[in-house]
């Protein structure tokens, strides 16, 4: 159902932002709500953002918002918070982000950076983890870097690269990362998140990180840290 092109049928304003719908389909119409920033009648073509679950409700509802507008889990939790006698249960998102971070550590001999596998992961990447409601961007990473790592860091000014790609066919996710320097390299890893780690230079970490993404990164990583020296 997510991602599915659908026309959504108003038939009230329910909160900010939030309203009532149908959508048609081969098993009928079906109820649905509509998220979107500008204001909404009657009928609009979009896009299935997300598959929610409440208590109270039977079954699935589709969150169709209009195409163009993107929407990630913490506004969703918040918009749909504020629906009257049910309560959000959970919720699929299409849209996703996450931030995180290349860690460096310099000694007087090199400059290492930190890479991860998450369990069951199969390949190396950077610290990052999901966006919550009222964090900035750095403060998500700070955070997640501080949970994965147990590492306190300190952001590099003017660097913000974005990763985007969709890992399941469907799924559209937006990783921004910042450029952040570890002040010792003493990680001690969050068990349920993190399965392995390794300090690294900059060349070992082109060998180990296989996608594009990461690797454009690095490349910037690199002219960064340089320029930080």
């Amino acid at each position: 159902m997510i991602s599915q092109n659908v026309t959504a049928t108003i038939y009230g304003n329910i909160g900010d932002k939030l309203y009532s719908a149908y959508i048609s389909g081969s098993g009928g119409n079906r109820r649905a709500y509509v998220v979107s920033r500008k204001h909404v009648t009657e009928a609009l073509d979009g896009i299935i953002i997300a598959v929610a679950e409440f208590e109270g409700q039977n079954g699935e509802r589709a969150i169709v918002s209009p195409y163009g507008e993107i929407f990630y889990e913490p506004e969703l939790r918040r918009i749909l918070g504020g629906l009257k006698n049910v309560k959000l249960k959970s919720i699929n998102c299409l849209y996703e982000k996450s931030c995180g971070a290349i860690i460096y550590y310099k000694t007087k001999q090199n400059t290492k950076v930190l890479l991860v596998k998450n369990n069951n992961g199969r390949y190396w990447s950077f610290p990052k983890g999901h966006i919550e409601e009222g964090e900035t961007e750095e403060q998500t990473a700070i955070r997640e870097i501080k949970e994965e790592t147990g590492l306190d860091v300190t952001i590099a000014k003017d660097f913000r690269e974005i990763s985007e790609y969709c890992p399941f066919g469907k799924i559209r996710k937006r990783v921004v990362f910042f450029l952040a320097q570890a002040f010792t390299d003493n990680v001690k890893i969050q068990e349920e998140e993190i399965d392995s780690y390794i300090w690294v230079d900059l060349q070992q970490a082109r060998k180990l990180c296989t996608y594009d993404n990461d690797l454009r990164i690095i490349d910037k990583a690199e002219i960064a840290i340089h320029l930080n020296k």
